[in-house]
C-alpha cells in the first residue's frame, strides 16, 4: 500500500493546478483552486463521494488512496477535469 501511495501521490503532483500536502494513511490531500467545483466534477465522473472537501482544510480536497487501477482511473479524471479547467481560463484570459 505505501508503494501504490507514493507513486500515486507523485502522479498527483505533476498536475498543473494541484499542489500536493503532506498526508498520512489512506488519504491525500491535495490543494487546489475552488475545491468544491473539482470535488462535484470528479465525483459526476466516479463513484460519488469519491473526493470529498474536508472542513478542517481550507482550500483542499481529500482523495483515497486505492489499488494501483482506481489510483490510475482517479488520476485519469482528476488530470482530465483539470485540463479542462485550464483550458476553460485561458479561453476567458485569452
Amino acid at each position: 500500500m505505501f508503494e501504490d501511495r507514493e507513486r500515486f501521490f507523485s502522479r498527483l503532483s505533476t498536475v498543473d493546478g494541484l499542489v500536493t500536502m503532506p498526508s498520512l494513511g489512506g488519504w491525500i490531500l491535495v490543494c487546489v483552486e475552488d475545491p468544491s467545483d473539482l470535488a462535484r466534477k470528479v465525483n459526476r465522473r466516479t463513484e460519488p463521494g469519491t473526493v470529498s472537501v474536508p472542513r478542517q482544510v481550507k482550500g483542499a480536497v481529500r482523495l483515497p488512496v486505492r489499488s494501483p487501477k482506481e489510483n490510475e482511473a482517479l488520476f485519469s479524471v482528476i488530470r482530465e477535469v483539470m485540463q479542462l479547467r485550464t483550458a476553460s481560463v485561458r479561453r476567458v484570459v485569452g
